[in-house]
């Protein structure tokens, strides 16, 4: 009769755990500085793995070629806009500081439009209160001149780092390349790993709410900012308002940001109405608040609703957190974490405790 198996000693136990802690530990100081783009690669493949499937299907089953095409597809989307915006801020930063000091030399010369005057019982009012604004705010005026050269300095570090983000960015479409091509290894391995932690039919559960989770988050901010920046495209080419591509590219970058859009078609607003184009400057004015800002208001709650109705105060946490802690990835990176844990502790807390059911009162 052969003797029973005795467990390990404790300092065996010990020993290992010391063994993996240190592995892990090493192994987070070698990829700590591409933590974040690797996240980010992460987050593109996990949302757009049925595409890519599509893709794959298309190609013949030859999965390096349909990650290829993925990866320039996500070049296209993604880092080409990322790119123009960094270039159009870095560039053009004192051509718009100059354009502002101008319109305060000026603002004694501005007037509202003949329409708005002529406005029955309000328009005078109007008139009149616009007057005493631009008369009034000479200390207003004479502090926002002498922050002129800061301000200039400031948007060309923001192209800066969102040049910086172009690096991040790069480097996660091309680390996705090869989660694509080996896809369907890694995901047999996290399927394997999410069973074996969380059970059979929940861990099932819990990956499906993870996916639709990240899909809904990142279909929600990058679907968004697609479209935002193609209808700005649109309106700025009507408007003929110059660098039309450019300042699209740039609503895309800061429709990430809550109230960014704005910024930028309200500034071209402001350029037409300067340029003598007072008739343009009102359609711009309308088309942002009708058209580009209303996007957020339509297509976002849309594609977001296959986060679960994700609250608004998570992304808004998640997008200037996710900065913080990722860069500019971080916009992406934030709120799909936020949303996958607020996701998953949904699941967790409405999914039935296993053990013998209780009798309870009707």
């Amino acid at each position: 009769m052969s003797p029973l198996p005795t467990a390990p000693p404790r300092f065996e136990l010990t020993a290992r755990a010391v063994a993996i802690a240190l592995l892990a530990l090493g192994c987070f100081f070698v990829l700590q500085a591409f933590l974040g783009a690797i996240i980010f690669a992460v987050i593109l493949c996990f949302s757009t793995w049925p595409i890519f499937v599509k893709v794959r299907e298309r190609l013949g089953g030859r999965s390096w070629l349909a990650a290829l095409a993925m990866v320039l597809a996500l070049l296209l989307a993604i880092a080409v806009p990322v790119a123009l915006s960094a270039q159009a801020l870095v560039t053009h930063s004192a051509d718009a500081v100059e354009f502002v000091r101008g319109m305060l030399e000026r603002k004694s010369t501005i007037e509202l439009p003949a329409f708005v005057r002529g406005i029955p019982m309000v328009g005078p009012w109007i008139d009149d209160y616009f007057r005493m604004l631009m008369q009034g705010g000479t200390e207003l005026v004479a502090l926002l001149r002498h922050f002129a050269e800061p301000m200039k300095g400031f948007m060309i570090a923001i192209g800066g780092g969102i040049g910086a983000g172009l690096a991040q960015v790069l480097l996660a479409i091309f680390v996705s390349y090869f989660l694509y091509r080996d896809g369907d290894s890694a995901r047999a391995m996290f399927l394997e790993g999410v069973h074996r932690l969380a059970g059979r039919e929940r861990g099932g559960v819990l990956i499906a709410t993870a996916m639709s989770a990240v899909r809904g988050v990142v279909y929600g901010l990058i679907g968004t900012a697609v479209v935002q920046a193609a209808v700005a495209f649109i309106g700025f080419a009507i408007a003929g308002v110059p660098g039309a591509f450019l300042l699209a590219a740039l609503t895309f970058v800061v429709s990430l940001v809550p109230l960014g859009p704005p910024l930028i078609w309200g500034g071209a607003a402001a350029w037409l109405y300067f340029q003598g184009e007072t008739g343009w400057s009102i359609f711009m004015v309308i088309y942002g608040i009708a058209v580009i800002s209303s996007v957020d208001n339509v297509v976002k709650p849309i594609l977001m609703s296959r986060a679960g109705n994700l609250s608004m105060l998570i992304v808004v946490l998640g997008v200037f957190g996710g900065a913080l802690a990722f860069g500019f990835v971080g916009l992406f990176i934030g709120p799909a974490l936020l949303a996958v844990a607020a996701s998953l502790v949904k699941a967790w807390i409405g999914t039935p405790a296993p053990g013998p059911v209780q009798a309870t009162n009707p």
